[in-house]
This record gives structure tokens, sequence and C-alpha cells, in this order.
């Protein structure tokens, strides 16, 4: 049985104007935060709701407030039925408001994209959809799958974290039963968030880059790496090739071989 009381805002109303328990005592029995309470008080909160009896009601007894009222460490505790034992557990599928149904399929498709071991009848509890939407959005034959964006139920309020983990567990189990072989990412999808969260990370190498930890130069049919070139004479890296040299070389005979003697005996008698 929840340890919250029906009408829950209602009954803090009925008890700060009717009872002269503290705000403690009165968020804790109703599950509400105890600067609520105080807003309460001051009419700044809940204004206009009327206040609900939880004695009339059998959800107090008159003992249990008196009790309260002359220990403010005591906090109140909720009558027991035994009848109303497992009444909480819900039955049949999932209510989705109107409001939240036409996100449904975005939900359906974030959790086959991302948790295809799950099986329909697991999302469907979790969205509270059918098999035939669910089948039609894993073969990508529904009327509108090209406008349908992958977004996490849990974001939509489809369902709470605590039950996607808890799908993800029984997955987990069915697959360890199975004997199948995971991969680190597919074994990270099937652990909770917590534990997700808790692992370490590991490195890994940039996708831009990948491959190049194994590049190796081949010269002559031997694999050459970069660790392994002789690299002591840095300055032969900027010495100018053989070919230029012999090139000037030709320049020079030919320059000699242009020149004419009759010229010097010229140049001799001038300055004679």
């Amino acid at each position: 049985m929840s340890q919250k009381p029906i009408m829950a805002k209602a009954t803090a109303v009925w008890l700060v104007d009717e009872t002269t328990l503290t705000f403690r005592q009165v968020a804790e029995f109703c599950g509400l935060h105890e600067l609520e309470v105080q807003g309460i008080a001051d009419g700044d909160v809940a204004a206009g709701v009327k206040g609900f009896d939880p004695v009339a009601n059998n959800q107090l007894t008159a003992d249990e407030i008196a009790k309260a009222e002359k220990d403010p460490s005591h906090n109140l505790k909720l009558k027991y039925y035994a009848a109303a034992e497992g009444e909480e557990k819900r039955r049949g599928p999932r209510y989705t408001p109107l409001s939240k149904r036409q996100d449904r399929p975005a939900s359906i498709l974030w959790l086959v994209k991302f948790h295809p071991e799950l099986t329909d009848a697991q999302i469907s509890k979790l969205v509270g959809t059918t098999k035939p939407t669910i089948q039609s959005i894993r073969e990508r034959t529904h009327w509108n799958i090209n406008n349908i964006d992958p977004i996490d139920p849990v974001a939509l309020g489809l369902c709470r974290q605590t039950e996607l983990d808890a799908a993800v567990q029984i997955a987990a189990q069915k697959k360890a039963r199975e004997g199948v072989v995971m991969d680190d990412d597919a074994r990270r999808r099937l652990v909770s968030t917590e534990q997700s969260l808790g692992m370490d990370t590991e490195a890994r190498i940039p996708s831009a880059i990948s491959g190049l930890e194994t590049f190796t130069l081949s010269r002559g049919g031997e694999s050459v790496t970069e660790r392994e070139r002789d690299v002591s004479d840095a300055d032969s890296f900027f010495n100018l090739p053989d070919e230029a040299t012999d090139e000037d070389a030709s320049d020079n005979g030919r320059d000699d071989a242009s020149h004419d003697p009759h010229d010097d005996t010229e140049a001799e008698k001038r300055r004679g």
C-alpha cells in the first residue's frame, strides 16, 4: 500500500487548518516539500482548495494526530487496510494521456534503435502501445516513419527510468542464459543507467585516424616503420640533389667552349 494519502494536497490543507502539526510532519505524511506546506499556511499555495478530512475518510485516526501533536518528532502513519494490500499494482496496459499519445511512435523508434533486444511485450508495457504498431516501426512500414525522430521515452514522460532499467536488466539476463557473445557497446546498452555511469571510460582511437596505428613505409620489398627510420643525419634532408651539381658543371663547360681567344689578344694590345 502506498504511504501517500489520496488527495495529498487537500489533506495537507486540512491538517494545516485543523491541527497544530509542524510543517515537517505534514510534509512527510503528504509527500510534499516543507516549503510547499508553509506556502499552504501562508495562502500562497493551493488557494481555493477545500480541505480533505483524513479522519472522516479512514486514512488517519484522531489518536494518531493527537500523538503527533504532542511529539513533534513523531511521523504520522496511514491507517492500514488488509483488503487494500496489492491494490496499487497496475493491471492491464498502461494508460497514456491524450496529450502524449502522439509521442509514442518516437519513443518506440528510440527503444527499437537503442535497445533492439527488448521484446514487443516489454516495449508495449513501457510506453502503452500495441504490438502491430511496434512491428510496423521495426520493419519501417509505419505510415509516418519518415517524419519520426527517436526520442527517449523517459524524457517524454511515458515511463520512468527505473522501469526502463528493469526491462533492460531482464533482457541482459535472457541474453546471458542464451550464451550470446556481445561486444562492449551491446553490453553497455544492457546495463542500467547507474551501472553504466559507474563504468571506467575506455580509451579509444578517434575514427578520423583509425588504422594509422599500423601505418608502415615500404622500400625495396622491406617494411620500414617510422620508428625504425634513421634520422641521425638531419642535414641530409636539406642537401641539394646531385642532378643540380651536374647541371652547373655542364653550364660552365659550355661557357668555356664559347670563349674566343682573339678577344684576349685585343685586350692585351690595349693595355700595352
